[in-house]
């Protein structure tokens, strides 16, 4: 597990691979950057996730047949039902794909939880302090590792959930 110092050449990553997907995807409503890579100055692993928001999960055909086309790799093992996972393809950069329908709770989350940390530097340095101190823990964990952000990515969603209310927040434009 590793944790590096932001990268200012993550987004214009994400904004090349966005060029390739949107073709592809013409039915996706949004393509988004989120994921640590996604807010400027917090240190990350060096993964690039794209959040695709779809109209619906099922049938997954418009989607799946489009990113495999492009060599992503369908994840059929993800427990997480809300999503549909794809990891990068061979031999190249880290990339998690993760689509999600238009409108749900973890599309609604991922979105509100990037942008109050784009929005809170402060809350973002801790975040990046947790990371590291639990990438040393769990150098060879990812699944304890994960699981110990929990809390912090909880109690900052809390504050978000205030956040988006008193800004009227909403997702902004999709980044792609």
């Amino acid at each position: 597990m590793e944790i590096v110092p932001y990268d200012p050449a993550w987004p214009t990553e994400f904004t090349a691979l966005a060029a390739r997907l949107r073709p592809a995807l013409p039915d996706a409503l949004r393509i988004d950057h989120i994921g640590s890579t996604s807010v400027p100055g917090l240190a990350a692993k060096p993964v690039i996730d794209v959040q695709i928001s779809v109209p619906a999960l099922t049938p997954d055909d418009d989607f799946r047949t489009p990113l495999e086309a492009l060599g992503f790799r369908y994840r059929r093992d993800n427990p997480d039902r809300s999503k549909r996972y794809f990891r990068e393809p061979e031999d190249t950069r880290r990339i998690h794909i993760h689509v999600r329908r238009a409108g749900s709770l973890d599309e609604q989350l991922n979105l509100v939880f990037r942008d109050f940390l784009r929005a809170r530097p402060e809350t973002a340095r801790r975040y990046a302090e947790a990371k590291r101190e639990l990438a040393a823990r769990h150098r060879h964990d990812a699944e304890a590792y994960t699981e110990g952000k929990s809390p912090f990515i909880w109690a900052t969603l809390r504050e978000a959930a205030v956040w988006a209310q008193e800004t009227g927040w909403e997702p902004g434009p999709s980044d792609a």
